[in-house]
């Protein structure tokens, strides 16, 4: 039996207060596993940036200290990442995958220690829903860029053509020029 001391348990420091993680459901594990593929392929490819999905200890400038479910940071921002600890500075990008027992900090506490410390580029993602806030700093605020949502075919038989027309199915990832991610992707073998 492991002794208690060793298991390291995850925490963030949020306004100075030490806060455990909680272990998370498969399908928050599916969600990031399929949207990494998708950008961290693109970034290997196109050898522009690096992806670090969870576990990942983020410092930010201000002295809060998160562990996003994804970060996202480009070539030219890679000076805040000590390859033998973790990210000391502003990622540009962060993903959060909602859970029961994280939702409320996910769109209040840490939404806006992002936006404070100039995070570009926020996604929550509400695996229930099946949908993606993208959140675009603009002038050092976050503005709501739009919400993607996975659709079924129940759900499109009841819209008319015009807002058939209004639905996006992939989302433009605003810090690489030519990435783009399918909403289906993202949620394509999650389980209700």
């Amino acid at each position: 039996m492991l002794n208690d001391a060793l298991v390291y348990k995850p925490y963030e420091i949020i306004g100075g207060e030490k806060i455990m993680s909680a272990m998370a459901i498969i399908n928050h594990s599916g969600i990031l596993f399929r949207l990494g593929l998708v950008i961290g392929n693109y970034v290997i490819e196109k050898k522009c940036g690096y992806v670090f999905p969870d576990d990942v200890d983020v410092y930010f400038p201000d002295g809060n200290l998160f562990r996003p479910d994804m970060t996202i940071i480009t070539t030219e921002n890679a000076g805040i990442i000590n390859w033998k600890g973790a990210i000391h500075g502003t990622p540009d990008m962060v993903v959060e995958v909602l859970s029961r027992s994280t939702r409320r900090n996910d769109i209040t506490i840490k939404k806006d220690v992002y936006e404070k410390n100039g995070v570009k580029e926020y996604w929550i993602i509400d695996p229930w829903a099946k949908g993606v806030d993208v959140y675009l700093l603009r002038d050092g605020n976050y503005e709501l860029d739009y919400s993607y949502f996975q659709s079924d075919d129940d759900e499109l038989a009841v819209l008319d053509e015009e807002e058939k027309a209004t639905l996006r199915s992939e989302i433009k990832v605003s810090i690489f020029e030519d990435l783009y991610v399918k909403v289906d992707d993202i949620f394509g073998w999650l389980r209700d």
